[in-house]
């Protein structure tokens, strides 16, 4: 009898406010959705890390007769065959070095004039104009401060290059991204609180002639607050389950269909439906106890009980 009047109760209380309902509903479910977007991006992050990170090479570019001519760092010549035979000798030595590729500089104009064949420039370069390089492969990928202490300004040496440094400002605008994404998440998480602060407060001045009738029939406290926060806490499971159709459909039409990220970026190493599901619970979690609580305070403060 007593779960049957909680529900009857929380039936009209969603009449009665039915606008200001919706609008819970509504702003919960865009929160809830920039949150679970916000973590989604961030593991994406993290897994483009992991996979490029996981690829990256040290290059190790060697001087050539116009680097001898044009480049303070080979001012002493361009690389010797003993030099190259030392410097990959010495690699080799490295126990940070997992392998070491070499290419030469007739490979390094074949990969240009594949990668830059619309490119004015392409025409001409000659291939003594490239450089010979180490591209070396690290067990670790952080480790590259070993490389570059080891080869930077030695004989033969042009230049130590990291490629995760090019991807660096990728991240940093992807992480940058993610930031602006919480920061507008936490903005509609305010908006909601105070949404359902209003709701509430509104619920509880409209059925104050029905709560001092449970106080003088000696009602608990928590029996005369339960449907209130009934209330609060089924408008934020409403609010998760379209936040999860956002989610679902977003992470459909982004990658899987329509837009279809993963055909137009191949290179990318998107994150799969098990990342989705896996922040779904929280999303369903915080959409629910968020509400619940927030009731809970509010009619501390304005349901003397």
């Amino acid at each position: 009898m007593r779960a049957q009047f909680v529900l009857s109760e929380i039936g009209v209380g969603l009449r009665r406010n039915l606008t200001m309902t919706f609008a819970v509903i509504v702003s919960v479910a865009l929160s809830l959705a920039l949150l679970g977007g916000a973590l989604l991006a961030r593991e994406q992050v993290d897994s483009m890390k992991g996979y490029w990170y996981d690829k990256v090479q040290v290059s190790i570019y060697l001087c050539n007769e116009n680097d001898a001519e044009s480049d303070p760092n080979c001012a002493r010549g361009a690389v010797t065959a003993q030099q190259k035979r030392q410097i990959l000798a010495d690699l080799e030595k490295l126990d940070v070095v997992d392998r070491v590729y070499h290419e030469s500089a007739e490979q390094a104009y074949k990969h240009y004039q594949e990668q830059f064949k619309d490119s004015p420039l392409a025409d001409s370069l000659t291939p003594d104009q490239m450089q010979e390089s180490y591209r070396v492969k690290l067990t670790d990928p952080t480790k590259f401060e070993v490389i570059s202490t080891a080869f930077s300004g030695r004989e033969g040496v042009q230049e130590v290059q990291d490629q995760r440094n090019l991807l660096e400002n990728l991240f940093r605008m992807l992480n940058g991204m993610n930031w602006a994404a919480l920061g507008l998440m936490g903005l509609m998480l305010v908006v909601a609180l105070l949404l359902i602060v209003n709701t509430v407060r509104v619920a509880a001045f409209s059925r104050r002639r029905e709560t001092g009738i449970m106080r003088l029939v000696g009602a608990s406290s928590f029996y005369i607050q339960m449907p209130f926060i009934a209330e609060a806490a089924f408008a934020g499971l409403l609010g998760a389950v379209g936040a999860t159709v956002l989610l679902v459909v977003g992470r459909y039409f982004l990658i899987d269909a329509g837009l279809s990220l993963a055909e137009q970026m191949p290179l990318i190493n998107f994150i799969g439906w098990d990342a989705l599901f896996k922040v779904l619970p929280l999303v369903f979690v915080v959409g629910v106890l968020m509400p619940s609580l927030a009731a809970f305070f509010t009619l501390r403060k304005y349901l003397k009980v």
